[in-house]
């Protein structure tokens, strides 16, 4: 049931960035994609159909420019007991060029808003240049 994890915590990052002022109309308003290009899962503790959870979404890393980002959300029972540890490694997609892109600073901002994570590393621009 791996999908059923990851589909609920793009549900919790997609309602997150909502909050934000990101909501996915604004994404496409501004002709930005998220690609996510990995993504880790660490299973601790079973989680039952139905059963009630909290998910958690924090940054553990970004490019200075912000066209790599690195996220992990935790998903725990509501005692607290982790469940599962996702952490995902992503980008920024330009719609019309298809390349990766930096991000509008709001965009950005809204990312750098997210707690961070203990191991919250600085990572590698996606923006190839040219010469």
């Amino acid at each position: 049931a791996n999908t059923a994890y990851l589909n609920k915590v793009v549900d919790a990052r997609v309602l997150i960035l909502s909050e934000k002022g990101f909501p996915m109309e604004e994404f496409i308003r501004l002709r930005l994609g998220v690609v996510i290009m990995k993504d880790e899962l660490e299973y601790r503790r079973e989680v039952k159909w139905m059963e009630e959870i909290d998910i958690s979404f924090a940054l553990a890393g970004m490019a200075p420019d912000g066209s790599r980002f690195k996220v992990r959300n935790e998903v725990r029972h509501v005692n607290g007991d982790l469940a599962a540890r996702i952490t995902s490694t992503g980008g920024f997609l330009d719609l019309d060029a298809r390349k990766l892109v930096a991000p509008p600073p709001a965009v950005q901002a809204a990312y750098l808003s997210l707690p961070r994570t203990d191991d919250y590393l600085d990572l590698p621009s996606s923006v190839k240049v040219r010469p």
